[in-house]
């Protein structure tokens, strides 16, 4: 061997040397649909306050500059910002020229997970663009508005104060819940001091409970004619202002899901309504600016519990309103939401659920006329794969041995309490139920996510193709031109077209003479309806989802002329001789 080759399969052994240490250094590979080196790291496995929630949005719009703007759409009661991401490709056109999809959370303050649910969309989206092509043609063609939660007080007040899983509902402005003129002086006591209200239990010679000898968790009842040894006195508490009632007077009892200006009706029919449509400082701002983005196309809101996708309407006096036409787009978008999330089901709210007055979901359609789905998170199908999961107490109990090995519960410990004396405390922790334990929250955000992903990629996508021309002879020509929309869904909804929510959809031509213009309504029969008023500008009713409307001009000189579509709700596209 020469000494050139010698050099040579030195340096090539030192390469591969340096290869296999390179991967040998390496500690992980990238999991299929996943961020492979997040610019922002976010655990999917954990509960976030609304200052933990605010700071993954700001660190999301400076990790991603060109995809993401952070904004305050209003101020909460306790004067918290509302903030929302806008998620589009800013390179490829304004967010307000786009069809827009609007997702939000944790309307109710104990529903939480909806706002994670939410944000892992935002992350997901920026993350995952530089990659994913098919995201990239997704933020070009459309935009998110996401507001993780649009109650921000009352969500800290879940996680920083007392609660059981289902308190507080409402937000935090103090009312007289209990009737005797005082508002909010008898609030939730947490006793053992462990942040979660849970149960208390007493032994009594007439008790109708005994304590599973299997399980001392677990309380089981007697028979009829048996005699137990506990009774069960409710939940943790005192009773702070003596009437006899422990923890019947905390902040809020209003509904937030009640209080929007869709078929509202006051509180003695819809408990929670408060006083009037947008009592709420919070509905008021995100009513604000939706009104304010008329590019929304599609909306997603989410709560919990039960594993459903919900459409309205949510009261039976409400059912005309969806039209047949609208709920065969909904149909198609929700059943294959059901492939996507194993055990959740596609339901209506008023046939299915109960009557709902003035809900958030019912004014997004009926009021704006947008496509809008309202998921209930967590289902218990989830843990075991049973069916449609059972969601009792013997399931969970069986769910905390064998899956989260005793965090889920505060096992039962001696109390004194001030009225009824030797007690025993103990429970299921507020953070379990109803929400989901850690292990599952980052595989059903992402199922929801791609549902809502799926329903934004169906937001209408217009384009201009088939031009052609005709000689008419003495120096006329005809141009027609289709405009296509290539998505299910319509850029005007029946809701819209009933009461002439949007404009309509503008079909324009530039660079030619117009002399008169047309909407083609059967171009084998020479069918058209002329547009006396501005020609150039032809205003077309509705594009339909998956189908086209064609356009006709007669124009007296044109050469290098263009053709542009302006809908509200499909966005713009063009097209250029």
């Amino acid at each position: 061997m020469n000494i050139k080759n010698t050099i040579l399969a030195l340096a090539l052994g030192a390469a591969s040397l340096a290869s296999i240490e390179s991967s040998a250094q390496q500690k992980f590979f990238k999991a299929v649909g996943s961020p492979h080196m997040p610019k922002v790291e976010a655990a999917w496995n954990r509960y976030y306050t609304y200052e933990g929630l605010v700071e993954v949005m700001q660190k999301i719009a400076k990790a991603h500059p060109g995809l993401a703007k952070i904004e305050s759409i209003g101020k909460s009661y306790e004067g918290r910002d509302i903030m929302t991401l806008t998620i589009t490709d800013f390179s490829a056109g304004k967010d307000t020229d786009k069809p827009a999809m609007w997702i939000d959370g944790n309307i109710h303050s104990n529903e939480i997970q909806g706002a994670e649910f939410a944000l892992y969309t935002a992350w997901y989206l920026t993350e995952m663009h530089a990659d994913t092509e098919f995201i990239q043609e997704l933020l070009r063609d459309k935009t998110f508005y996401i507001t993780p939660t649009i109650n921000p007080d009352a969500r800290n007040d879940f996680f920083l104060k007392p609660n059981t899983q289902n308190t507080p509902r409402s937000g935090v402005i103090p009312l007289d819940n209990d009737g005797d003129g005082q508002a909010a002086e008898d609030e939730m006591d947490d006793l053992d001091g462990d942040g979660h209200i849970t149960q208390m239990i007493r032994k009594s010679p007439t008790g109708r409970y005994i304590k599973d000898p299997l399980d001392p968790r677990r309380l089981m009842p007697v028979g009829p004619d048996q005699v137990g040894e506990y009774e069960i006195l409710g939940q943790e508490g005192t009773d702070l202002d003596g009437d006899g009632r422990i923890n019947d007077d905390d902040v809020g009892y209003y509904d937030p899901n009640r209080d929007w200006g869709w078929n509202w009706q006051p509180d003695y029919i819809q408990r929670g309504a408060m006083r009037y449509p947008f009592t709420l400082p919070e509905n008021r701002s995100v009513m604000e600016f939706v009104m304010k983005h008329p590019n929304i196309a599609g909306a997603q809101s989410y709560h919990n519990y039960g594993g459903m996708i919900l459409r309205g309407p949510g009261a039976e006096e409400d059912v005309n309103t969806y039209n047949r036409e609208d709920i065969r787009i909904y149909d198609a978008i929700a059943k294959k939401g059901e492939e996507m999330m194993p055990g959740y089901r596609y339901l209506t709210v008023y046939k299915d659920l109960y009557s709902v007055f003035g809900g958030e979901l019912d004014w997004f359609y009926g009021n704006r006329g947008i496509f809008t789905y309202s998921n209930e998170l967590m289902i218990s199908y989830l843990y075991f794969h049973q069916n449609a999961g059972r969601g009792n107490q013997e399931e969970q109990l069986k769910v905390d041995q064998l899956l989260t090995f005793g965090d889920a519960f505060v096992d039962w410990a001696s109390y004194n309490h001030p009225q009824y004396g030797e007690i025993e405390i103990g429970g299921f922790k507020k953070t379990f139920g109803r929400a989901h334990p850690g292990f599952l929250l980052e595989q059903d955000a992402h199922r929801n996510s791609a549902f809502t992903i799926y329903h934004a990629y169906h937001t209408p996508k217009l384009s201009v193709m088939d031009v052609s021309e005709e000689d008419l002879g003495g120096g006329l020509k005809a141009i027609t031109a289709t405009i296509f929309n290539e998505r299910m869904m319509p850029t005007h909804s029946s809701q819209d077209l009933k009461y002439n929510i949007e404009r309509p959809d503008y079909v324009s031509i530039s660079g030619a003479k117009v002399v008169a213009g047309f909407v083609v309504e059967n171009e084998d029969f020479k069918r058209y309806q002329e547009q006396k008023l501005r020609p150039e500008r032809i205003a077309v009713d509705n594009i339909p989802g998956m189908s086209a409307v064609k356009v006709r001009w007669i124009v007296s000189s044109a050469s290098n002329y263009s053709i542009t579509v302006d809908s509200a709700k499909g966005g713009k596209a063009s097209w250029s001789k």
